[in-house]
């Protein structure tokens, strides 16, 4: 497994070089990140909640060391976070089942050409 405290170090390292080299990138990002925090219509242990479901839905590991820290910061119990992960897996397999009847149709659509 990973070391995540360490890939996290690491990670911050990185995209302070991007910054560096692309100020208005990070800039940017940093902008949509903290956009949900203005509202207040979810508070920051749900926001790291979601982020952390969205994190394994997009594979990426920076995202899910970033939002494991701040959703424990933030109170989450390892069940909690746990039925997030819930979500994400549901969500996978439901993306799974409409790409696959996405299949089934390329295979109709294929298959009444190549038989006209």
């Amino acid at each position: 497994m990973m070391d995540w405290l360490e890939y996290r170090k690491e990670l911050v390292g990185r995209i302070g070089e991007i910054g560096k080299l692309s100020p208005d990138t990070l800039a940017g990002y940093q902008t949509l990140s903290k956009a949900g925090q203005k509202t207040g219509h979810l508070d920051a242990k749900t926001r790291e909640l979601i982020a952390l479901a969205v994190s394994v839905t997009t594979r990426c590991d920076g995202c899910i060391t970033v939002h494991t820290g701040e959703a424990l910061k933030h109170g989450a119990s390892r069940e909690e976070i746990a039925e997030a992960l819930g979500v994400a897996v549901a969500l996978n397999a439901g993306a799974a089942m409409v790409y696959s009847a996405r299949v089934l149709d390329a295979v109709s659509e294929h298959s009444a050409a190549q038989a006209g």
